[in-house]
């Protein structure tokens, strides 16, 4: 894990990005992210003392808007799965080529969640298996362009790509999402399209 650490770090800052911090185990990570606030956490599913699941859960408990990507080596991990269920955007696998990673983290900290038909899917069918529910039959609460916009997060559209769509500002699209996470009972932008994608607003391609 240094190693990748030691490389990952070297990657992302020759793209002018910046690392404000490493984590050791699930616990620093919580530390750091409870006191820095990044725009993005690559969080490493296998970590000692807390994995990277309570990690996240932890994180996102603190801190709801917070974007965690996982990092695994699996891409049927049912880590990943508990998760993204809590709130994580999504994940990338360790072997993913550079050029995945990077797009990777610029879609999260645009706002998009990488939520592909598949993932979506086995979330959703763990859901249903655990008895777990997203809130029932509330969209009908929504209007016709919280609807719209609902439907565009779950497509994967940034804030601002759902602005310059519906030819809004991004802070009107914010506002409009809280308003939605508030009518629906959902936390997070993930559990809001895997509800789009659950009611049929929408549909799995």
């Amino acid at each position: 894990m240094p190693f990748f650490a030691s490389g990952l770090r070297s990657l992302l800052e020759s793209e002018g990005m910046r690392v404000i911090g490493e984590a050791a185990n699930g616990r620093e990570a919580l530390r750091f992210a409870a006191d820095t606030h990044p725009d993005v956490i690559l969080m490493d599913i296998q970590m000692p003392e807390l994995d990277g699941v309570k990690a996240t859960q932890n994180i996102l408990e603190i801190d709801p808007s917070a974007k965690v990507i996982m990092i695994t080596m699996y891409r049927q991990d049912r880590y990943v799965f508990e998760a993204v269920k809590a709130g994580a955007r999504g994940y990338v696998l360790k072997d993913a080529d550079s050029a995945t990673l990077l797009d990777a983290i610029r879609r999260v900290a645009a706002g998009e969640a990488l939520l592909n038909p598949d993932m979506a899917q086995n979330v959703l069918d763990d859901f249903r298996d655990k008895r777990e529910e997203l809130p029932q039959e509330k969209h009908n609460d929504l209007n016709e362009r919280e609807t719209m916009i609902l439907k565009l997060l779950a497509q994967g559209f940034s804030n601002q790509d759902i602005a310059l769509r519906l030819d809004i500002s991004e802070k009107t699209v914010r506002n409009r999402l809280s308003e939605i996470f508030t009518k629906l009972q959902l936390n997070n932008r993930t559990q809001a399209a895997l509800y789009a994608i659950r009611e049929g607003i929408a549909p799995l391609e």
